[in-house]
């Protein structure tokens, strides 16, 4: 049960990252997911510390501007820029 709730979590965040980055048309609920879970990772390395992990608004907001990181790298890659 708990991996539903994870991937539905991801898939949220994910799509809310997209939302922001204007890439939502492009990928579909299955990249939103991977973005999501992928973007949690860098979020939590790199704003863990500072936002905390141990409950909380701080895990979520680290997930998230992590996928946003993630999306602009992606973004940076493939077109040459930033949205």
């Amino acid at each position: 049960m708990n991996l539903i709730i994870w991937l539905i979590i991801g898939g949220v965040i994910g799509w809310l990252a997209s939302i922001v980055m204007r890439t939502d048309g492009q990928q579909g609920i299955f990249l939103n997911i991977v973005v999501g879970i992928v973007g949690s990772y860098i979020g939590g390395f790199l704003f863990g510390p500072m936002l905390g992990t141990a409950g909380g608004a701080g895990p979520y907001i680290s997930a998230f501007l992590g996928a946003v990181i993630l999306l602009a790298i992606v973004n940076l890659i493939r077109r040459g820029s930033v949205r």
